[in-house]
């Protein structure tokens, strides 16, 4: 299960033209059931499925913890439309056997949990999280450097988002590529799940591209207390972290950073004309 294949292209540099075989970032098809329905089809890089399942698993309430599950195994049927091109699923079996709700149409991989009601939902039946953990800038922005650094298959072929953990120490634990963003988000998550880590009390989680409100609502309802990103976050996601006490930053790049909520976490000096402004 490659996350880049080889497809050939025109290139033009310089007013030079050539073609040549240039790697790009697969997408394909994930069919996610549970307790023998159909929860959701996503679009998203092949790799690291089971940890995708479970940390969308874990953003959905569909389960809590990894003990929650009573098994999870990953499947390649035969693809009637295309029998060269097997079909990829993760069937999952809970305890508790939770109601599913299905969702019908194929889910892209920009897309995440979205509406105006975001807030309440996410709220509901999670607490405020705790002023837990603190970083200071330079381990922030050294984040960036760390997962630019591992991004593997960003590298090969510049299409893919990543997600990468970070411990109080300012250790990279985990970080996943994908091309949907919340997809790269939920495959460390649902690492995390499987560690037996949950909550993610004092860990920051860095990503590439922007913060939207579906990336805080998978870091407040993991734990995390800090998210980091490279470009801007959106309204909804201010406001999301602001009322559950998340630590949102962005343009977290070159020598600074913009901090939009719960400043408490991270570690820094304030010059004396602007503390004294």
């Amino acid at each position: 299960m490659a996350a880049t294949q080889r497809r050939r292209i025109t290139r033009i540099r310089s007013g030079s033209v050539d073609t040549a075989p240039d790697a790009i970032a697969v997408e394909e098809p994930l069919e996610v059931l549970v307790d023998g329905a159909r929860a959701t089809t996503t679009m998203r890089t092949p790799g690291h499925d089971i940890e995708l399942t479970l940390g969308w698993l874990l953003s959905e309430r569909l389960i809590n913890q990894v003990g929650d599950v009573e098994s999870v195994r990953e499947c390649f049927d035969v693809n009637p439309d295309d029998a060269e091109q097997p079909r990829r699923s993760v069937h999952v079996v809970t305890h508790a056997k939770p109601h599913v709700r299905p969702r019908l149409h194929a889910t892209s991989s920009a897309c995440g949990l979205c509406g105006d009601d975001i807030i309440e939902a996410t709220l509901n039946g999670h607490a405020v999280l705790a002023p837990t953990g603190g970083f200071t800038v330079a381990q922030i922005l050294d984040f960036g450097q760390q997962m630019h650094e591992a991004q593997r298959h960003f590298a090969a072929s510049g299409g893919l988002h990543a997600a990468a953990l970070f411990n109080t120490a300012g250790e990279l634990m985990c970080l996943r590529e994908d091309v949907g963003r919340h997809n790269a988000v939920d495959k460390v998550i649902g690492w995390a799940v499987q560690a037996e880590l949950l909550p993610l009390n004092g860990f920051a989680l860095q990503v590439s591209g922007r913060a939207a409100a579906e990336i805080a609502h998978k870091c407040i309802s993991a734990g995390i207390g800090v998210l980091s990103a490279v470009s801007a976050p959106t309204t909804m996601s201010v406001d999301l972290a602001r009322a559950a006490q998340l630590t949102l930053i962005g343009f977290a790049r070159d020598d600074g950073i913009n901090i939009y909520s719960a400043p408490e976490r991270i570690i820094y000096s304030v010059p004396e004309h602007i503390a004294d402004a």
